[in-house]
């Protein structure tokens, strides 16, 4: 590679990076500036957004179960048609569960 692009390149680079710093401290000096009004707005929207990320947590729970209950279903009617006795979706192996609370 000839000794003038890589010089260029670097100054690009330093350039870029330079600007780069400078409209970021720009823009961080203003936001310093407005953060004492902007505050409970922020707040106010990250409330929000932790909200909506429970309601879609509680959501895809749901629907993660109801899924997980229909394959048992199918998984059990699948068994039967085999002659096979499908276990009911309480057993549940309990071996090495040797903690003190009631199940």
């Amino acid at each position: 590679m000839h000794p003038a692009t890589v010089a260029g390149a670097v100054v690009g680079r330093l350039a870029h990076h330079t600007v780069s710093g400078v409209v970021g401290g720009l823009v961080l000096r203003g936001a310093v500036k407005a953060a004492p009004t902007a505050r409970p707005a922020v707040r106010k929207a990250l409330v929000n957004g932790m909200a909506g990320g429970i309601v879609a947590g509680r959501w895809l729970g749901s629907a993660a179960e109801e899924a997980r209950l229909k394959a048992g279903d199918l998984l059990a009617e699948a068994r039967q048609q085999l002659g096979e006795e499908a276990a009911p979706p309480s057993a549940v192996g309990v071996e090495g569960h040797d903690h003190d609370h009631e199940h």
